[in-house]
């Protein structure tokens, strides 16, 4: 996960609607640094970073709100829609890639090898999707799903991947309509009110 921003020219002698938009501002640069992401649908590690970075915009919104004017309310509702958004997708990115894990580690006898070293390296540099304990409980030969419930499976698998188009199309044509918008001198307005 990426790392949040770190908060600089905090005053103590400052009031704490002062603080707020000070940490509000870097909330923001850090979300909008992730916006160049938007039109690469299948680049999952850097919208779910998208998401996390939302996640802390939302937080400190609604954190200091009765800092901000009332317009901030419907900003927040954005934000959090946003969020909201990315975050199915993420779940169906990871709904897919343990299907696949699974489909393909059936058909291979050294996928399960390959599938944990490249978990341990993900972990390594933080940018897992699916745990190495998941990936070993997918690929446990022992488990192996009968011809049926693999059919099944390659269903479900179908099923996401179209769903999947269908979230992130929402999402897209959602970020597009709040940069038509300029969500971002919406946000900033608010903040140097």
């Amino acid at each position: 996960m990426a790392k949040a921003s770190p908060i600089t020219n905090l005053s103590s002698q400052a009031s704490i609607g002062e603080n707020a938009r000070t940490i509000a501002h870097v909330r923001l640069d850090e979300f909008y640094q992730w916006s160049h992401v938007v039109d690469t649908p299948y680049n999952v590690r850097d919208l779910h970073h998208m998401r996390i970075a939302a996640k802390r915009l939302r937080y400190t919104l609604e954190l200091f709100q009765s800092t901000f004017p009332p317009a901030s309310a419907t900003i927040l509702l954005e934000i959090e829609q946003i969020q909201e958004e990315l975050g199915r997708l993420h779940d169906t990115d990871v709904m897919i890639a343990a299907l696949r894990l699974c489909l393909g580690g059936l058909d291979s006898g050294t996928a399960y090898e390959q599938a944990l070293v490249r978990a341990q390296t993900k972990r390594n540099k933080g940018t897992f999707i699916i745990p190495p304990f998941l990936i070993a409980t997918l690929l446990d030969s022992t488990t192996t799903p009968t011809a049926e419930e693999r059919y099944g499976l390659e269903h479900l698998l179908m099923s996401l991947q179209v769903e999947r188009e269908k979230l992130y199309t929402t999402f897209s044509q959602h970020w597009h309509a709040l940069q038509q918008r300029d969500l971002r001198c919406e946000i900033l307005r608010i903040l140097d009110a």
